[in-house]
Order: C-alpha cells, then sequence, then structure tokens
C-alpha cells in the first residue's frame, strides 16, 4: 500500500464530502427557490466526486473497505479537508465566499490533474473539471452581484472574505504526501497554483467593488487532521445513523 497516494485520494474524497455536508444544509433553507436547488445540485456534484475519490481510496487501500468505511468510520483526526470547508455555514454571503475561494482553488487543481501520471485521478479530474467549472461560475457570479449591489449585500460579503481568508492559505501549504504526489507527477505542484489562484481573486474581487484582505497569517492543519471544533459537531450529525445502525442496508 503506498500511504502516500492514499492520504493523497482521501484528502481529495473528504474535501468532498465535508463540503457537500455543509451545503446540504442550506436544501430547504435558499433564499430563493431557484438557488437552493443550485446549491443542492452542487453539494450533489462535490459528493459524486467524493465517492469516486473514496471508491478508489478502497482499491488503493487494498482492506477490503467499502466507500461507507471512510465517510462513516474514521474519527476527525483521520480527516484530512481544508479547514475552510467546515466552518459554519453563516449567512448566504459566508456560505458564497467560501465556495468561491475552493471553487477557484479545485478550478485550478482539477486541471493540473488532468495530467496525473495516476490515469484513475485524471479520469475522475477529467469528469471533475466540467462541475467544478459551472461551480466556480456560479460563485463568481454570486460574488460580483452581492459585492457591487446594495450596500448592505456589499458590506456582508466584505466580512465573508474578511472572515473566511485565513483559512485559504492552507490551499497552499503542501503535506508530505503533496509533495510526495507531486514528485511523482500524480499531483500538480501547489505553490504553482498560487499566483494563478490569487489573481482570479483580484480580478473577481475588482469586479464586485471588494477589497481583497492583507492579512498574511493563515490557519492551517486540517489536512494532516488538525481541525476546527465545528468538524466534530459536523461528523456526529453526519455519522451518527451508520454508527447507531451498523451495517445496515437501506
Amino acid at each position: 500500500m503506498n500511504n502516500s497516494r492514499l492520504d493523497y485520494i482521501l484528502h481529495l474524497a473528504d474535501n468532498g464530502l465535508i463540503l457537500a455536508q455543509r451545503l446540504g444544509d442550506w436544501c430547504g433553507h435558499g433564499p430563493i427557490l431557484e438557488q437552493d436547488i443550485a446549491l443542492t445540485n452542487i453539494a450533489l456534484d462535490v459528493l459524486g466526486q467524493a465517492r469516486y475519490f473514496y471508491q478508489y481510496a478502497a482499491e488503493v487501500d487494498g482492506q477490503s473497505k467499502s466507500e461507507d468505511h471512510y465517510a462513516y468510520f474514521r474519527g476527525e483526526r483521520d480527516f484530512k479537508n481544508y479547514l475552510l470547508l467546515e466552518q459554519p455555514n453563516g449567512d448566504w454571503a459566508h456560505t458564497i465566499m467560501r465556495q468561491f475561494f475552493y471553487d477557484n482553488f479545485m478550478q485550478l487543481a482539477y486541471t493540473g490533474l488532468l495530467s496525473s501520471k495516476d490515469q484513475q485521478i485524471a479520469a475522475i479530474a477529467s469528469k471533475a473539471i466540467k462541475e467544478v467549472e459551472y461551480h466556480l461560475k456560479y460563485s463568481s457570479e454570486w460574488v460580483i452581484r452581492m459585492g457591487d449591489g446594495t450596500e448592505e449585500s456589499h458590506d456582508r460579503v466584505q466580512i465573508a472574505a474578511n472572515s473566511l481568508w485565513e483559512f485559504t492559505g492552507e490551499f497552499f501549504v503542501p503535506t508530505d504526501y503533496d509533495n510526495e504526489m507531486a514528485s511523482q507527477g500524480i499531483a500538480p505542484n501547489l505553490g504553482s497554483l498560487k499566483n494563478d489562484w490569487e489573481l482570479r481573486v483580484k480580478e473577481i474581487f475588482a469586479e464586485a467593488t471588494l477589497q481583497v484582505p492583507q492579512a498574511t497569517w493563515f490557519q492551517s492543519g486540517g489536512k494532516t487532521g488538525l481541525h476546527s471544533e465545528n468538524l466534530g459537531f459536523l461528523l456526529a450529525d453526519l455519522q451518527y445513523l451508520q454508527r447507531t445502525y451498523p451495517g445496515n442496508n437501506w
């Protein structure tokens, strides 16, 4: 078993699962019906990406585990998702800003993964890139709409950007498994994505009449299992049914 490859695959899968769980909380609570459905569809997209990666993780792991094992029977310290994704939804502005920061990064990451030397990862990326490009268009348009909208919408989305900015630096902090996968040509070098990510943020923020936060200190640790208390509460909800009635089929 290649531990670095497994860790990297689980990192990609965990991002999708945790974001899907957060976005799922908006189902039935969106500001209008159209956006309720749109955000639910995005949740289903990232959950589908997570499933592909969990299925591949089971193959790489070689321990006869199912995708459900990785989602429902791992503890908080075993998850490798970005800290950004476990943050509470907050208001619509916070949810959209979190989505924009993540979509912006994942569009670049999946583009890099298209040429991965791991054919299965490249195949998953080929499907995911079509979805995440739509997600990025959706979240970018909402950032612009709110930033260049009313005084209240502008203030809300600026507050969201300021409060979530500290979690974005983790995108570009490589772990041992990131470095190992990059050295093998399986994953892109994270440092190579940073300038493009920042450039797109600046372009969208300029159109939205928003200020790019200037903070230079960033939270990190989620990719190696060091999480905020938010993940524990999220997993308690997500994993309750399977842990209470393990092995049941529905």
